[in-house]
């Protein structure tokens, strides 16, 4: 279904990632895994199909990455502080290894979305929150957005960092605010099935609104649960009505 493969040699986590590219023209959007460190599961689940009729009619141009639980915090043979640091790595893969990518590949730079749904809903989220200069947004479907719920306790400056519900509320710098109040692509999104927790979603938002950071919440209804038919229905939504 990908019409091609980009290949990266990343000096950040030391081996080689394939990173499938959907389409041809359109809003470039940066699509994480789900549950799996698997850049093909957006693929296998399905979600990348729910929306090929806008990759077909060039509406957008979808780049697959894998996220990186299973490298980092679920990564039981490393200690809390190497997994942050792994998580550190996997931070500086995106921005200077994956984005130069998806520039060459479009020729120029080009302004991104990141999305997600699960874990790769926090990624998508914590990527944008920490870079709003080299992103426009984010869709972040079914997420949980405190780093504690990966860490299991474990805290440094690099878990602050990479906890959106504790850095965005101490965030005062104007250059940065000016960046996130500037956006008008910043969609959180959950239901309330089995599974699903729209608390999350509904904490962030407080956050934002209190920053007066433009965004969207959508909770939807209880036959809504934490799975891909969720998140294929969610994700088509906002392309459709939004991008």
């Amino acid at each position: 279904m990908h019409n091609k493969i980009l290949e990266i040699e990343s000096q950040h986590l030391g081996k080689t990632v394939e990173m499938p590219v959907y389409g041809h023209f359109g809003s470039s959007i940066l699509l994480f895994s789900s549950t799996e460190d698997d850049p093909y599961e957006n693929e296998r689940n399905g979600i990348i199909e729910s929306i090929l009729p806008f990759i077909k009619k060039g509406i957008v141009t979808v780049y697959s990455i894998a996220t990186a639980n299973k490298e980092t915090w679920e990564h039981s043979d490393l200690s809390p502080a190497e997994r942050s640091k792994k998580h550190f790595d996997y931070n500086n893969f995106i921005i200077e290894e994956v984005l130069p990518l998806i520039y060459d590949n479009c020729g120029n730079i080009v302004p991104i979305i990141t999305a997600g749904a699960s874990k790769g809903a926090y990624h998508a989220l914590n990527t944008y929150f920490r870079r709003p200069d080299l992103f426009i947004g984010t869709i972040a479907m079914s997420g949980k957005y405190d780093i504690y719920s990966y860490t299991h306790g474990y805290w440094d400056d690099n878990c602050y960092f990479n906890s959106p519900v504790h850095y965005l509320p101490n965030l005062n710098d104007n250059y940065w605010l000016a960046f996130l109040k500037s956006r008008h692509h910043v969609y959180l999104l959950s239901g309330r099935g089995l599974g699903e927790d729209p608390s999350s979603s509904y904490h962030l938002s407080s956050i934002l609104a209190g920053k007066e950071i433009p965004h969207t919440i959508d909770i939807w209804g209880e036959e809504w649960g934490h799975n891909a038919e969720t998140w294929k229905s969610m994700i088509s939504h906002i392309i459709k009505n939004k991008i």
